[in-house]
């Protein structure tokens, strides 16, 4: 029932437009977890722990009707279900590394099955247990498992698509990764459906429903076998498969719909995997490029997940000043500002969307304008004008995307030194910027650098080695909260010094490039030289070579 590596050709652009959709509702969710975890405190999980004294009237979502209900919470119920929120969080992390030996090994398909099978199974189970949540609230630490672990196996197959789109593909890269950074909106969207009136168990019966349809889909349009990159396959030949003389076409035709696809679209003789094959895994783990990308990784994530951290302890600093111990009034002016700033925050991890394609556009930049690689017969495809070198172009565009994120990050440390609130909504949109960028600039590189049988193993080796390095964040936060007195300035400023290292890649590339440019060089002047060799040779023997005398005759 699976399609073939052609049918999914030319179903790309259906695949990836639902890949935005399906990774910005079902992807890292788990991310907006401030709205859920309000949704299951009022729903009663875990609420046998508090006591009557700990009870608290809110007001339902219908305030006109002006009826309100009584609902329990505690220190006990919070530690509780923010135990269940640290392993599914986890899931959604430290799962990268052997998801993505796995999806090198089998490919994209299986793993996507499984995903949206524990996706909508975690909604199922948080349906269920809402029904009776005295006896059934541990079922929600399975549900927030499921919940992690799903949506980050939808997150990384939705990372290989972008091989089918050739000079797009760090475009489409990047509009997967804004979706899987800007889903982090969804529940609280979710909330306001709650809000509205609707039940939490009909939100996530219908959100398993949308599951089963991601399922669907991958069943559907999803092939057995990965998708390699332009540089393993050439996706030109199957555009033109209509092109062909029909007895020729019947015959490919058969081939291409048994997904033997090697025969007809291949660049190396022996397969997509020839050329990946012949780069052994170790060289790949460690090329300078990989080692200086998870120092720049591991400083972004850190900065990053810090600021997520802290930020409502540095907006309340912001506000009281440090003071031990403040008024009634500034106290509820400070919760009033935290609660405002903190909704403008989430609202614009939307723009993790909308921006993303800005830097997809830097690494695709004069993509079209290269020379095609090396075919099977040892040629290359014949264009008019010069053009510019594939490999160079790409490290070039590499260097450049690495660059403007890391000034951005450097604009936004300086945005964090600076004490003054309406400022931090552009540290808002920086910070969100850079969320988007530094990942969408990392897949881009692995996917332009290296074979596409390893990009899933180094791409989760990069994220799990990131998500250790992140964990300093929970010493700085003790640290600003015990010794510092609540004052970021110091770590920010730190951080900010810390932050100089993420140069260190784009200067790597920018010598990498110098290199390569010099390869090239030497390559042209030892085909000039043979070709004069040559042009000596034919003189010698007393004929003109065919080829000047065209050119003579048109000039």
């Amino acid at each position: 029932m699976a399609p073939s590596l052609n049918q999914a050709y030319r179903r790309r652009w259906w695949m990836a437009v639902t890949a935005v959709f399906e990774n910005l509702l079902c992807s890292a969710v788990l991310l907006g977890w401030g709205s859920l975890l309000l949704m299951l405190k009022r729903e009663g999980f875990y609420s046998h722990l508090c006591s009557e004294n700990d009870s608290v009237v809110i007001s339902l979502g219908t305030p006109s009707k002006g009826e309100e209900e009584e609902w329990l919470t505690c220190v006990d119920q919070e530690e509780m279900l923010n135990l269940g929120f640290t392993i599914g969080s986890f899931l959604l992390s430290a799962t990268t590394l052997p998801l993505g030996v796995l999806m090198d090994r089998f490919g994209p398909r299986p793993i996507r099955l499984v995903g949206s099978s524990c996706f909508g199974l975690s909604c199922i189970i948080m349906a269920g247990s809402a029904y009776n949540t005295e006896d059934l609230s541990v079922l929600i630490f399975l549900a927030l498992s499921l919940n992690g672990f799903g949506g980050i196996c939808l997150t990384f197959t939705s990372l290989t698509l972008p091989n089918l789109f050739g000079a797009l593909s760090s475009t489409v890269m990047s509009l997967m990764i804004g979706s899987y950074a800007s889903s982090a909106v969804t529940f609280p969207g979710v909330k306001l459906i709650y809000d509205a009136g609707v039940s939490f168990q009909t939100i996530m019966w219908v959100w398993a429903g949308l599951a089963g349809f991601v399922f669907c889909n991958c069943v559907i349009n999803w092939p057995t076998t990965g998708f390699p990159t332009p540089d393993e396959i050439d996706y030109s030949k199957i555009r033109t498969l209509q092109e062909l003389a029909s007895s020729d076409q019947k015959v490919v035709g058969e081939s291409l719909k048994n997904g033997d696809i090697h025969h007809s679209t291949e660049k190396h003789p022996d397969g997509p995997n020839s050329a990946s094959n012949a780069v052994p895994f170790r060289q790949s783990v460690f090329s300078p490029i990989f080692l200086w990308s998870l120092i720049t990784m591991g400083m972004s994530q850190l900065r990053i997940i810090f600021f997520m951290g802290a930020m409502n302890k540095m907006l309340e600093f912001m506000v009281t000043h440090g003071e031990p111990h403040p008024s009634e009034e500034l106290a509820l002016e400070a919760e009033q500002k935290v609660g405002f700033y903190s909704s403008i925050f989430g609202t614009l991890q939307l723009l993790c969307l909308v921006t993303c394609p800005l830097i997809g556009y830097i690494m695709d930049w004069k993509m079209n304008e290269c020379e095609e690689e090396t075919l099977l017969s040892g040629t290359k495809k014949l264009t008019s004008g010069p053009r510019r070198d594939r490999k160079i172009q790409k490290v070039t565009n590499a260097m450049r995307a690495f660059t403007l994120t890391n000034l951005l990050l450097m604009f936004f440390g300086i945005c964090c030194l600076i004490d003054n609130l309406p400022l931090q909504i552009l540290t808002f949109i920086l910070h969100t910027m850079v969320r988007g960028f530094i990942h969408s600039c990392c897949g881009g590189l692995y996917a332009a650098v290296y074979p596409s049988n390893h990009f899933g193993t180094l791409t989760g080796l990069q994220s799990m080695i990131s998500a250790v390095v992140a964990l300093l964040q929970q010493p700085l936060f003790i640290a600003m909260v015990g010794p510092l007195s609540g004052d970021p300035y110091w770590i920010n400023f730190g951080l900010l010094i810390f932050s100089l290292t993420g140069f260190l890649l784009p200067g790597y590339l920018f010598y990498h490039r110098r290199q390569l440019l010099r390869e090239k060089e030497t390559r042209n002047k030892l085909d000039a030289a043979q070709e004069m060799q040559a042009l000596d040779s034919t003189r010698t023997n007393g004929c003109k070579p065919h080829i000047n005398s065209v050119t003579a005759s048109k000039a």
